[in-house]
């Protein structure tokens, strides 16, 4: 392992980075001015490997060190993978937290995962196994019964192929969510919510965004047939045109059933079990108990208000996704390993960027054809102001957690019924 971790660092050493876009977690030294240290320390709390450390720091840092020096400075932080497990009273604590929201739809795997990411704990899989087993017993037992069928999926590389969809079980409660992912890597590359997923220019303004950050567009991008994708389509073919391979031009979009889309799909199954049907049963709960009405233009747009952190908690599931490690399966053309490694270094999976590299100029072309900038806030800017106003005069504080957010929500409709 040792040499081929020296002969791949040697390789990395003579890639060109310029125009590579970095996904937002990677440490700079800006950031951190404790200069490489401190991005070593960065990585190793992100859960990423001696190994996975030692080529992030080659590819977007130019640090070269060896397996020895990282262990070393590790050391001297006091950081190691056989640190003493915390306390269990927290560990306990913080799986309690999270089965109060939707954390009480994911298994021990994903509950490990958050609790060391986003508490800073040390906890092994099978400590929060056995807690899961006695703190939801019912949820374990529901999860225990669910069985997956796979289908066999082919692709040849990062950015070869992006599918895009948009997501409507929460539309009925005015969150529209959008989303899109590497075929290959499994990586999301975005994932958001606004006023719409009907808009083909909010839709393309997400496309752009992507490619900008990544330095890029796919080979190809599949979607469902729908208006909303006519832009991208459009601007996607555009970036394609003068291709010298059979995607170019009109092949480099494709329309298809969403059944037929089954990356996007998948995974918006994941994210359903993991993440939204809890919040769709919370909105529920509020509907059927009389606090909500979908008719009513007021509570629509005060509930968009109140659980803006819906926002929050998206981007959380697509991070921690995109950091976690998928497991082999039988199907070797799915490489198992994290997607953020699998598209940012694909020669560790024997393969290569098939990106598309996209002139800043052409980018903005379309930009400013195709795209409305997508506003800040998911509610019209009168009820901000008024929600904003009632807020300051009762000294309101936003919240934080679900439950926050619905008392939030109660009290600002009785403060606009009395106006």
């Amino acid at each position: 392992m040792a040499v081929f971790v020296i002969l791949l660092v040697l390789v990395i050493k003579t890639w060109t980075c310029e125009g590579v876009r970095l996904p937002n977690y990677i440490p700079t030294l800006q950031v951190h001015p404790g200069g490489r240290n401190d991005i070593v320390e960065s990585y190793f709390r992100l859960g990423f490997d001696y190994t996975e450390i030692l080529l992030y720091l080659v590819l977007f840092h130019g640090i070269t060190l060896s397996l020895r020096q990282l262990k070393r400075v590790l050391k001297a932080k006091g950081l190691g993978r056989r640190r003493s497990p915390s306390d269990l009273r927290e560990v306990c604590q913080a799986v309690e937290e999270e089965l109060r929201g939707s954390g009480c739809n994911i298994g021990y795997r994903q509950m490990t995962q958050r609790l060391v990411n986003d508490y800073g704990l040390v906890v092994d899989r099978e400590t929060v196994r056995e807690l899961l087993k006695i703190l939801d017993p019912e949820g374990v037992e529901l999860r225990a019964r669910r069985s997956l069928k796979r289908r066999q999926y082919r692709t040849k590389g990062p950015n070869y192929l992006w599918h895009i969809d948009g997501y409507d079980k929460l539309k009925p409660f005015g969150f529209c969510i959008h989303g899109a992912i590497d075929g290959f890597s499994r990586r999301i590359l975005w994932l958001d919510v606004g006023l719409t997923n009907n808009d083909p220019s909010v839709i393309c303004q997400y496309f752009i965004d992507c490619v900008r950050q990544l330095g890029g567009a796919a080979r190809v991008i599949r979607a469902d047939n729908g208006t909303e994708n006519g832009y991208v389509a459009a601007v996607q073919r555009f970036f394609r045109r003068n291709a010298q391979d059979d995607w170019a031009g009109m092949n480099s979009f494709m329309y298809g059933k969403s059944v037929s889309n089954q990356r996007i799909e998948a995974w918006w199954g994941m994210l359903g079990k993991d993440c939204t049907r809890w919040w769709i049963d919370f909105f529920k709960d509020m509907r059927s108990n009389g606090l909500y009405c979908d008719d009513d233009c007021i509570e629509v747009e005060c509930l968009k208000f109140c659980f803006m952190n819906m926002r929050d908690e998206l981007h959380r599931a697509a991070r921690l996704w995109n950091l976690h490690r998928i497991r082999p399966s039988t199907n070797v053309e799915s490489p198992s390993g994290r997607p953020d490694v699998l598209i940012f270094l694909p020669e560790v999976s024997n393969t290569r960027n098939f990106v598309t590299d996209v002139d800043l100029d052409e980018l903005e072309l379309a930009e400013e054809r195709c795209c409305n900038r997508i506003p800040q806030s998911d509610c019209c800017d009168e009820f901000v102001q008024l929600a904003g106003t009632i807020m300051e005069e009762k000294n309101l504080q936003f919240p934080r957690t679900a439950e926050e957010a619905a008392t939030l929500y109660v009290t600002l409709l009785e403060e606009i019924e009395n106006i």
